[in-house]
């Protein structure tokens, strides 16, 4: 057997080769790489469209908000030579609603209708005068009013109301005018010596009416009332009022019948009181004592002088409490036409807006409450009269015998950055203020819209559920990733972040109906928590590191947490056990009414505190997801070396662990207060949504979220309301973004600072 041939060795161990160039392995690779560039092409459109739908976003509002800046336009129509006008002066002019009559009161005592187009002659009235009396003056009631006062040079006026019936004989509209006498057809005495009156006044009352005229410098006032029955027969009854020694130039009467003004002189008014019919005070309308005032007017609702002087300046007035609580005459705002005298200015009808005329013929377009310049243009070659149709859209100019109809496009003249973001000084307030009012009953309406009390509401809002929510989410956080045990990490994180799966509706609706009014009963409880629950668990660690370590060592390690629980609950039980308590012993059994009577504090139940709690623990989720993942994954190796080199556990989360997750910490807030910015129906359920400037935090506010919520679906598509809704809509797109930038900012600050740890 041993003589068998044995086989030779190997001289080379052959390895086993493998072939990466398969059929099968190519096709991986390819499906691979096409996964590969399917799925870079697929973010990268994605995140495009994202940027574009934002960029487009932005354009849309940018494209609704920038109507509102845009000035006033005139369109001027053919120049007319009607043969009415060669034959008597017009002394004042009218235009009916639908813009296709027009009236004339003319120096001859004729009333003249005219097609406001064309300039043909309608219809001609001639007013009852008696024979040998002429027309001395003419004037209007309120913007608004129907009311024409002429007054004669007998010393007698008559009312008058032009009117326009509208019907449809065969299917065609057809507008009749017509000139009425609702106080009858007889004047009425205002001189007893029969003197020409050169200014006249009217104001009518629900069940009264007031004239006033002027002879040289001596004022006559005759009010005509209906006395105890309103059947009867107007009863006149003269209001003897202090006489003044300069020349009477313009009369006003305010509609609520307080007050009558009178300009005289060079420029100087006098406000007498009707209430107890005495001289008010003597107000010079002018600095330059060499200004005359050459035209005034009333704003419409009648609490406005509009006053133009020899220099082409206006001026807003009307009277306000001065600090002695006395009623005052203030001059409010200016303007500037040009430097030709004013002649005539003419008040809109439903809004504050008011066009003048200078002797050179410049039309001047102005607003009063957003204070703005919208147009300046001329419009004859020298004096002239014009009027201004009801609703703002018509213009007819009659300057040198020629009638010239123009059209007027002036939509958003309520709008300005100092109307948006400045104090703005609105008729029946005492000094200028924020205000956030939007509607009202009324046409004589005022619109408030100002910006800036919803913009800090939103900041309000935002700052007291982050001063709640964000020290809360991010100590949460920092102790479930680096202290909590695994196990419990594993059970509290996703109930924590279940609560982000809360309704905001659901939350708002519980803070509104429930947490407010038991905050107001238990107020004083709710206040203690802030200071028993910190000192609570400082009392019950102190206790807890005090037990002996055996004792200590049978809980397992970053489970401690768990012995917090009934130490909170039992603080909070205690606390509000004795609100009802510490009430009676501090705070005279209702600590609302102290914090109102004795701390001079507003106190709404619906307040900043109550959306605090609210919208705090709709903001805690966030905050805390994102924090607790930025801190779970700070390298295992950093914590370790720190402890490692001898640090101890407190001084490698401050000096190491939080730093270098204090980029993810910082974007964790920052998305929190985006969120808090934007949320919408927790504010609107949880507050009394009033627009105040106030840090109160027992005051209520109105975010800029929840007012476009509240008011979009009742305002008018394309109207000013509308569009400054959608302007706060574009102020809350703008805030988030440039937040959110500078949030990235410092973030990738903070990310190339702490990358080295």
């Amino acid at each position: 057997m041993n003589d068998l041939p044995r086989s030779p060795p190997p001289s080379h161990a052959q390895p086993r080769r493998i072939d990466f160039n398969t059929p099968a392995l190519q096709r991986q690779r390819r499906l691979r790489a096409l996964r590969d560039r399917l799925t870079r092409w697929t973010v990268l459109v994605g995140g495009f469209a994202v940027l574009a739908a934002i960029t487009l976003i932005f354009f849309f509002l940018a494209y609704v908000v920038v109507p509102l800046f845009q000035g006033a336009s005139l369109t001027p129509g053919a120049a007319v030579r009607p043969a009415w006008m060669q034959e008597a002066k017009p002394l004042l002019m009218a235009i009916e609603e639908q813009n296709q009559v027009g009236l004339s009161i003319t120096d001859q005592g004729d009333a003249v209708f005219f097609g406001v187009d064309s300039g043909q002659l309608l219809s001609r009235t001639h007013l009852p005068l008696p024979v040998g009396v002429h027309v001395a003056s003419v004037a209007r009631a309120e913007p608004g009013s129907p009311l024409i006062i002429v007054g004669l040079s007998d010393g007698r006026a008559l009312v008058v109301q032009h009117d326009y019936r509208v019907s449809f004989p065969e299917g065609r509209k057809t507008i009749t005018p017509a000139l009425e006498f609702p106080y009858g057809r007889a004047s009425i005495l205002l001189d007893p010596q029969g003197r020409a009156l050169e200014h006249v006044a009217v104001d009518a009352g629900d069940d009264n009416l007031i004239v006033a005229g002027s002879t040289g410098s001596q004022l006559h006032v005759v009010a005509l009332n209906h006395g105890n029955d309103s059947d009867t027969a107007l009863v006149q009854s003269r209001i003897e009022l202090p006489q003044m020694t300069e020349q009477v130039k313009s009369i006003f009467i305010d509609p609520r019948q307080q007050w009558i003004y009178v300009i005289n002189g060079r420029a100087q008014a006098d406000v007498f009181s009707l209430t107890d019919r005495s001289l008010n005070g003597r107000y010079k309308l002018t600095e330059n004592a060499d200004t005359e005032v050459t035209a005034s007017a009333q704003l419409v609702g009648g609490i406005s002088l509009l006053v133009g002087d020899s220099m082409g300046g206006l001026a807003q007035w009307f009277m306000a409490r001065d600090t002695d609580g006395e009623m005052r005459l203030k001059l409010i705002r200016s303007f500037q036409l040009g430097h030709a005298p004013i002649i005539e200015i003419s008040a809109e009808q439903r809004r504050k807006g008011f066009l003048a005329l200078d002797a050179k013929g410049s039309l001047g377009i102005f607003h009063s409450t957003a204070h703005r310049t919208l147009l300046i243009q001329s419009v004859a070659s020298g004096p002239g009269l014009f009027s201004l149709s009801p609703r703002a859209n018509r213009l007819v100019v009659a300057s040198g015998g020629q009638l010239q109809s123009m059209s007027l496009n002036n939509p958003h003249p309520e709008v300005s950055w100092s109307a948006l973001w400045e104090k703005t000084w609105y008729e029946n307030y005492d000094a200028p203020a924020y205000v956030w009012q939007s509607t009202a009953a009324n046409s004589d309406f005022e619109p408030k819209l100002s910006l800036a009390p919803l913009t800090f509401g939103t900041l309000k809002a935002a700052f007291y559920a982050m001063l709640l929510a964000a020290p809360l989410a991010v100590a949460a956080a920092i102790y479930t990733a680096y202290f909590m045990a695994p196990g419990m990490r594993r059970k509290v994180k996703p109930v924590i972040e279940l609560m982000e799966a809360m309704p905001t509706v659901i939350l708002g609706f519980f803070a509104g109906l429930f947490l407010a009014p038991y905050v107001e009963g238990h107020l004083p409880g709710v206040l203690s928590l802030m200071i028993l629950l910190p000192l609570g668990i400082l009392l019950a660690g102190y206790g807890w590191s005090r037990l002996p370590e055996p004792w200590r060592r049978r809980l397992p390690d970053g489970a401690e947490a768990a012995i917090l629980l009934p130490v909170i609950l039992l603080t909070g039980a205690f606390a509000l056990y004795m609100s009802p308590f510490v009430e009676s012993w501090w705070f005279g059994g209702d600590m609302r009414l102290w914090i109102s009577h004795d701390l001079g504090i507003t106190y709404d139940q619906r307040n900043a505190l109550v959306v605090g709690l609210a919208m705090g623990f709709a903001v805690i989720p966030n905050i805390y997801s994102i924090a607790e993942d930025a801190v779970f994954s700070v390298p295992r190796s950093l914590t370790l070396g720190s402890l490692a080199l001898g640090a101890t556990a407190w001084q490698t989360l401050t000096r190491v662990v939080i730093l270098t997750a204090s980029p993810g910490i910082f974007s964790a807030l920052m998305i929190g207060m985006g969120r808090a910015v934007g949320e919408t129906m927790i504010v609107l359920m949880a507050t009394g949504n009033t627009p105040v400037m106030d840090m109160n935090l027992f005051e209520g506010l109105r975010t800029l979220a929840a007012n476009v919520a509240v008011e979009m679906p009742e305002s008018e598509v394309g109207g000013s309301h509308y569009r400054v809704l959608f302007l706060s809509a574009l102020v809350l797109l703008l805030f988030t973004f440039v937040m959110n930038t500078a949030a990235e900012l410092i973030r990738q600050r903070l990310r190339k600072q702490y990358s080295s740890l």
